[in-house]
C-alpha cells in the first residue's frame, strides 16, 4: 500500500494511507512517486488517460518540477483507478476531457512532487543528523551546503530506515515560476519512443492468455441504452437465428444481450463472419426509430426563430427588451449544425477478465471512474473489486467517455467465465456511437443610432448531452446543459444580453465531442459578429477589438491582425482569395485564441480551399511550448474537417454513414499552411488548450467566403453543394 493523498479544503494534501514498500533500495514516497535505487529511476504516476494530448508528459512534469528531479531519470506509469487520483476539476472523477486535467491536476500533482521532495529532505537530514531547514535540493540530489555532503534520491531510498513523515505542504510551499527548471521548456515526451517503436500498448493490443473475442451486432437503430442496458428491450433482439453463425469455425457461442447480440469466438475474424451470418428480428420500441435528422433540423430551426419560443435562461444582463425597443436598427440570423462523429483512429474496444469475486478491465477509456462504476453495475461486484488498467487511447475526443464497450466486455466475461475482448468494427463505431448534438440557433442584435451593439439575443435549440451522460447534474438543473450551450457567452462588451437553451429530446445518443458546444455556438456567434460588421460598414476584425472587454482577448486579436497581414485584403481578393477571422475564449476558463484563414472558392463546383491559417493563443503558461503548438495545430485541423466535411445524417433512426468512404476527413495533402504564435498569460496559471483551436475554423472560413463571394453561409458543415447553391442564387438575383 502506498501513501495516498487527497486534496482537502484550503489546498492541503491529507494523508489517507501510508506505507513505504518495495524491494531493497525502492520506496514509494507517496501515491505518485516511486524511487528505485536498483534501476536508478524515479517512477511517477499519470492519473489521466493519454490519447495524444500529451497529459502523459504534462502531469509527470509538474511532479518532477516540484520534486526537483532530473527528467532523464523519470519513468511514467499509468495510474490505476483509485480515489487518490480523483480529479476535483473533472466532476470529482478520474477522467480526462475538455482541458480539465490541466485545471484539476496541476495543483495536486505539484503538491505531490513537493511533498515527496520534503520526505527525501527529511530522510537525508535525519541520516546526517542536521536540521531539514539546512538542506536543499539539486536535480535528483539532497544537498547540505554547510558540510558539502549530498545524497542522491536513489541513495536515500536505500537507507536502512525510511520515514514518510514530513510537514504537510500547501500551495504557498510550491516553487515560484522564477525557479522553474522544467515547466515552460520543451522536454522529451516519454510516450513518443514507445509509440514510434510500436511498444506502446493500446486497448486494441491487449492479449490475455485463454481469452475469447467478441463482435457485437447492435440494433440498426442509433440508440445507446440509457441508463446502461435498462431500455434494451425497446430496441434489443426479439428473435435470433444463429444456426449459420455457429457453423463458422472459431465461433464458440452466440449470446443474446438486452440491447444487442454478441458472437464469441477464439479469433476476431471468426466472430466478424459469425456476426454477418446472424439473422435477427429486432424490437421497434425505441423513440429513435422515428428520428429523421434533416426533418428535425428544419423543425428546430423554425422553433429557434419563433419569438414566442422560450427556453431556460442561461445568461441575462441588463435590459434586453429596452435595448430592442430603442434600437435604430435590428439584425437577425439563423444557423444550423448537423450531427458529427468522432472518427477516432482506434475503434471502441475493451478486454475484461472476471475471476470469482473480482474483475480486471483493460480499456482505452477517458474515464477510469465511469469504467469502474459501469463494470460494477453489470456484474454485481463492488466497485473496489473492479481493477481498471488504462491503456493508451488511439484518439478519444469525448467518444471514449462512453462505457458501452466496457459493459459488454464485463458482462460477456461474466457469462462466459473467461476473459473476453470486445472489438467494434469501424462500421460499428460510426453507426452505434454517440454524436455531437444537432442544433439550431437564432440570434438578434440591437444597434443604436450611433452604430453601437446595445442588445443581443441568442436562442439555442438542441438535445442534451448531460441528460444522458451525467443525469445527476441534469436532474439538479433540468433544462440547463453547460456542455451543449458552451461558448454562447463571449467577452464582447454588449451591455444587454440574453442567452437561452430550448431542450428537445431527439432519441438518438448525443454525447461529448471535441469542443462540444463551442464547435457550433462559436460558428453562430462569430459569423453573426461579421454580419453586424458588414451591415455597419466596419472592419470585422477591428470591430471585435473594439467590442472586446478582456485584455488578453484583445491582445490575441491585435497580434493575429499583424501576423496574418489582415490589412492586405484588397490584394488578396485580386489574387482570388480572401481572409476571414474568428475568436474563441475556449470554454476552459483561461484560454484565448484568434484565427485568420485564407480561402479560395471554385465557383464551378463550390469547393472551398483553405490555403493558410494564422493563429494566436494565450493559454497562460505554456508548460511545453512545442507541445502546446502541436495541440493547437491538431485542433485547427479538426476544426477544418468539421467545418467542411463531417456530417452524420440519420433517417428512421438509422445512421446513413458507415466508414471513411462516406464520412470523409481531410488527407495530409489537403491541409493548409498553419502558423501559430503563443502569447504568455499569467505566469503560473495553465489551461487546457487542445480544444480551443477547433471552434474558430468554421466561422472564419464562412466569413472569408463571404468577403470573397458575397455569399453568407449559415449551416455547418459548409458543404460544396451548399456553396454552389448560394452562388447560383446570387447570380440569379443579379440577372
Amino acid at each position: 500500500m502506498a501513501l495516498g493523498f487527497v486534496l482537502a479544503p484550503g489546498g492541503v494534501l491529507r494523508v489517507v494511507d501510508a506505507h513505504a514498500c518495495g524491494e531493497e533500495g525502492d520506496v514509494d514516497l507517496n501515491a505518485w512517486v516511486h524511487v528505485s535505487n536498483s534501476e536508478n529511476t524515479i517512477t511517477v504516476k499519470c492519473p489521466a488517460a493519454e490519447m495524444g494530448q500529451g497529459i502523459y508528459t504534462t502531469i509527470p512534469l509538474w511532479i518532477a518540477e516540484e520534486l526537483d528531479a532530473d527528467w532523464r531519470t523519470i519513468r511514467v506509469e499509468q495510474a490505476p483507478a483509485e480515489k487518490a487520483y480523483i480529479n476535483p476539476g473533472n466532476f470529482n472523477t478520474q477522467g480526462v476531457g475538455g482541458g480539465r486535467p490541466a485545471q484539476g491536476y496541476s495543483l495536486i500533482a505539484r503538491l505531490a512532487g513537493a511533498q515527496a521532495r520534503a520526505i527525501l529532505i527529511a530522510n537525508a537530514a535525519r541520516a546526517w543528523q542536521v536540521a531539514a531547514a539546512e538542506c536543499t535540493t539539486e536535480p535528483n540530489n539532497v544537498v547540505h551546503a554547510a558540510s558539502g555532503r549530498r545524497l542522491s534520491y536513489m541513495e536515500i531510498a536505500k537507507l536502512d530506515e525510511i520515514t514518510l513523515d514530513a510537514p504537510l505542504l500547501t500551495e504557498k510551499n510550491l516553487k515560484p515560476a522564477t525557479q522553474w527548471r522544467l515547466s515552460g521548456k520543451d522536454v522529451p515526451r516519454p510516450d513518443v519512443p514507445i509509440k514510434v517503436t510500436g511498444a506502446a500498448r493500446y486497448g486494441i493490443d491487449v492479449q490475455i492468455p485463454g481469452m475469447y473475442y467478441a463482435s457485437i451486432l447492435h440494433a440498426p437503430v442509433a440508440s445507446l441504452p440509457v441508463p446502461l442496458f435498462d431500455d434494451g428491450a425497446e430496441h434489443g433482439p426479439l428473435k435470433i437465428d444463429d444456426a449459420d453463425a455457429l457453423k463458422i469455425e472459431g465461433v464458440v457461442k452466440v449470446v443474446a444481450l438486452p440491447h444487442a447480440v454478441a458472437v464469441v469466438g477464439t479469433d476476431y475474424w471468426a466472430t466478424v463472419l459469425g456476426k454477418r451470418a446472424l439473422k435477427v428480428e429486432w424490437r421497434t420500441g425505441s423513440p429513435a426509430s422515428h428520428y429523421d435528422s434533416e426533418a428535425r433540423k428544419q423543425a428546430w430551426a423554425t422553433m429557434a426563430a419563433d419569438p414566442a419560443q422560450r427556453g431556460r435562461t442561461l445568461h441575462n444582463t441588463g435590459s434586453v427588451d429596452d435595448a430592442f425597443k430603442t434600437a435604430a436598427l435590428t439584425l437577425s440570423a439563423d444557423y444550423v449544425s448537423d450531427h458529427a462523429h468522432h472518427a477516432c483512429m482506434e475503434p471502441f474496444n475493451a478486454t475484461a477478465s472476471m475471476m470469482h469475486d473480482d474483475m480486471e478491465l483493460w480499456s482505452p477509456t477517458q474515464s477510469q471512474t465511469a469504467a469502474q462504476q459501469t463494470c460494477a453495475k453489470v456484474t454485481g461486484l463492488a466497485e473496489d473489486k473492479i481493477r481498471v488498467f488504462t491503456t493508451f487511447l488511439g484518439g478519444g475526443f469525448g467518444a471514449k467517455t462512453e462505457q458501452l464497450p466496457n459493459a459488454e466486455a464485463a458482462l460477456l466475461s461474466k457469462l462466459m467465465d473467461k476473459p473476453v475482448k470486445v472489438i467494434w468494427s469501424r462500421e460499428d463505431d460510426v453507426k452505434h456511437g454517440s454524436y455531437r448534438p444537432l442544433t439550431a440557433q437564432h440570434l438578434d442584435a440591437a444597434i443604436s443610432a450611433d452604430g453601437k451593439v446595445t442588445g443581443w439575443r441568442h436562442r439555442l435549440v438542441g438535445d442534451s448531452v448531460l441528460a444522458r451522460t451525467r443525469k445527476v447534474d441534469w436532474d439538479r438543473a433540468p433544462g440547463i446543459d453547460s456542455a451543449v450551450a458552451a461558448g454562447m457567452a463571449q467577452p464582447y462588451g454588449i451591455p444587454n444580453r440574453h442567452h437561452e437553451y430550448v431542450h428537445q429530446a431527439g432519441g438518438v445518443p448525443v454525447g461529448n465531442w471535441n469542443a462540444v458546444g463551442n464547435s457550433y455556438t462559436i460558428f453562430a456567434v462569430e459569423s453573426f459578429i461579421d454580419e453586424i460588421a458588414v451591415k455597419l460598414g466596419k472592419d470585422p476584425l477591428q470591430m471585435r477589438i473594439d467590442l472586446m472587454t478582456d485584455a488578453r482577448g484583445k491582445a490575441v486579436l491585435e497580434r493575429v491582425r499583424a501576423l496574418s497581414g489582415w490589412d492586405r485584403a484588397s490584394a488578396n481578393k485580386a489574387a482570388g482569395t480572401a481572409l476571414g477571422v474568428a475568436y474563441n475564449h475556449g470554454g476552459h476558463g483561461y484560454c484565448q485564441m484568434a484565427e485568420v484563414v485564407e480561402v479560395s472558392v471554385d465557383r464551378e463546383n463550390g469547393t472551398i480551399k483553405v490555403h493558410s491559417v494564422w493563429a494566436v493563443a494565450d493559454a497562460g503558461v505554456a508548460i511545453q511550448p512545442r507541445h502546446l503548438r502541436q495541440q493547437l495545430e491538431t485542433g485547427i485541423i479538426w476544426g477544418l474537417s468539421a467545418a467542411l466535411r463531417e456530417r452524420v445524417t440519420i433517417k428512421d433512426g438509422v445512421v446513413r454513414q458507415s466508414n471513411f468512404s462516406d464520412y470523409p476527413v481531410p488527407r495530409m495533402h489537403e491541409l493548409p499552411e498553419i502558423q501559430i504564435e503563443l502569447l504568455q498569460g499569467a505566469a503560473e496559471q495553465a489551461s487546457g488548450a487542445g480544444q480551443v483551436g477547433v471552434a474558430p475554423m468554421a466561422p472564419a472560413i464562412a466569413n472569408a467566403v463571404f468577403r470573397l463571394t458575397g455569399a453568407r453561409l449559415r449551416a455547418m458543415p459548409i458543404l460544396a453543394q451548399q456553396v454552389k447553391l448560394a452562388l447560383t442564387s446570387m447570380q440569379a438575383k443579379t440577372v
